[in-house]
């Protein structure tokens, strides 16, 4: 049975450290290596009617490292080795600033509620992997039913709802 709000699932993705390999300040091609079973969990996640979408700081454009252009065509890259696998990134929402006090800076909902107000999400049924503490508080502030902490270290303390080792652990979350 459909739902009468038309409402979807979202499925919310930290990029560096769920989707590619975190070294700091990736922002060239040739550096951005995808983690294992990225895909296979979108996949998944796009069959279950989940919107794949993703949310990341990127702080390293307000501290000059690299520019806006440097992110648009890494992410136009990442989009189209997605597309490459049969998987449609919904959106990408990226924050460069680095005060923390910004509203869409992680671990603020910023993001997340952009993409909420746009896509009509329904907020409760979707879910957030991320790699840091901050993108499991962003969920939370921004009421995603799931915040899962990708790290294949033990997290001592997390407000996490689940932790897993693996990318492939997400998709019982789904």
């Amino acid at each position: 049975m459909k739902e009468a709000t038309n409402t979807c699932r979202a499925l919310f993705l930290d990029r560096d450290g769920v989707i590619n390999i975190d070294t700091i300040d990736v922002y060239r091609i040739e550096d951005f290596k995808f983690i294992d079973d990225i895909f296979e969990v979108c996949r998944v996640a796009q069959r279950r009617g989940y919107k794949i979408i993703v949310v990341t700081n990127q702080s390293g454009v307000s501290r000059g490292v690299y520019t806006e252009a440097d992110v648009v065509a890494l992410h136009k890259y990442m989009i189209q080795q997605f597309a490459a696998r049969g998987i449609e990134i919904t959106d990408v929402y990226v924050c460069t600033s680095h005060d923390n006090s910004h509203a869409d800076r992680k671990p603020n909902p910023g993001m997340l509620l952009k993409a909420q107000a746009r896509y009509r999400i329904d907020m409760a049924r979707s879910l957030i992997v991320g790699d840091k503490e901050r993108d499991i508080l962003a969920g939370i502030n921004a009421g995603c039913g799931k915040t899962i902490l990708f790290t294949p270290d033990s997290q001592s303390t997390t407000r996490a709802y689940a932790v897993v080792r693996f990318l492939l652990e997400v998709v019982p979350y789904l």
